[in-house]
């Protein structure tokens, strides 16, 4: 790998995290953002903590030595990666109803969830005629890589999960006592919780990735790896390939879908602009403000590449 200057940490936990303490977490991370370079995204409920934080090693230790501090849990479920650029702008702390959005109440992955596989068992349990295996993450999310033989369920958000189980799962299970179901995801946050709903639902052999798609492409050697294209993740690197480095996608800026080097050299194509996703969605007058959006970025990257020069 080359320069290592940022380190990146992904990590969730489901517990019961007390409201005067995740106030508490929140001020005490601001403080450490005022006097550091510390930046990402962290989500705290009373269900858990979710979140990625980028920042140099010594900052990064500070802060988990306060999350378990905190939270007085060992286990993050923590997966490490490594950037030469920051790969957020700033520190983003949200509290809200749950730490990934279900919207279904009763479900409680830190009392019940389904059986957790490692990356080294998990080539077995997918390879297995009696397992169907279901991608929990949306729609765009899968569009750029996934598991070889995997249900996509061709869902816009999480939320859209408990309704597309409703009406589509039983259709996939040959026998609803005996198939096992094996889930993943990203990081293993959103598979956890939809365990935990199948299993609220009567469903049986329930399975998840533990440590989601990161943690198996950093287990696996290449040559047994059967998870297919790139891994979509929600920073400025868009998506990891199987070395967990940057991939080739970017983001289209007028629609948020994830594009790839050939997408963009398709005739709809206009930087900030349109892609061929949205080249439907949206009238003459927004694609004259993304136009007058890209300019002034434009402006800006050419501005702070003197400066970096100077």
């Amino acid at each position: 790998m080359k320069g290592e200057y940022y380190k990146i940490l992904s990590f969730y936990s489901f517990f019961p995290f007390q409201e005067n303490l995740i106030l508490d977490l929140k001020n005490k991370l601001l403080e450490i953002e005022n006097e550091n370079d510390l930046s990402g995204l962290l989500i705290f409920a009373n269900e858990g903590i979710n979140g990625t934080i980028c920042a140099e090693k010594n900052v990064i230790d500070i802060v988990i030595n306060l999350l378990k501090k905190y939270t007085g849990i060992g286990n993050l479920n923590i997966k490490v990666n490594f950037s030469e650029k920051k790969v957020f702008k700033k520190l983003k702390i949200k509290i809200k109803k749950e730490i990934v959005t279900m919207g279904i109440k009763g479900i409680n992955p830190s009392q019940n969830n389904g059986t957790y596989v490692d990356s080294a068992d998990w080539n077995k349990l997918i390879k297995n005629q009696n397992t169907i295996v279901i991608d929990t993450r949306n729609h765009y999310e899968v569009s750029i890589g996934t598991f070889q033989n995997s249900i996509n369920p061709n869902t816009r958000n999480f939320r859209e999960f408990p309704q597309w189980v409703d009406d589509h799962l039983d259709s996939h299970l040959e026998n609803k006592e005996s198939t096992n179901i094996a889930m993943f995801c990203t990081g293993g946050i959103r598979c956890e919780k939809a365990t935990s709903l199948l299993k609220k639902k009567g469903y049986k052999n329930i399975y998840h990735l533990q440590g989601g798609i990161l943690q198996y492409l950093d287990d696996i050697p290449k040559e047994e790896n059967l998870f297919e294209g790139e891994c979509y993740v929600f920073d400025k690197r868009v998506a990891l390939d199987q070395e967990l480095e940057k991939g080739s996608y970017s983001i289209c800026h007028a629609c948020g879908m994830p594009i790839s080097i050939q997408d963009q050299k398709r005739k709809e194509y206009r930087k900030g602009i349109q892609c061929h996703f949205c080249i439907d969605q949206f009238s003459d007058n927004d694609r004259k403000r993304f136009e007058e959006r890209q300019k002034q970025l434009d402006i800006l990257k050419v501005k702070n590449h003197k400066i970096d020069e100077d």
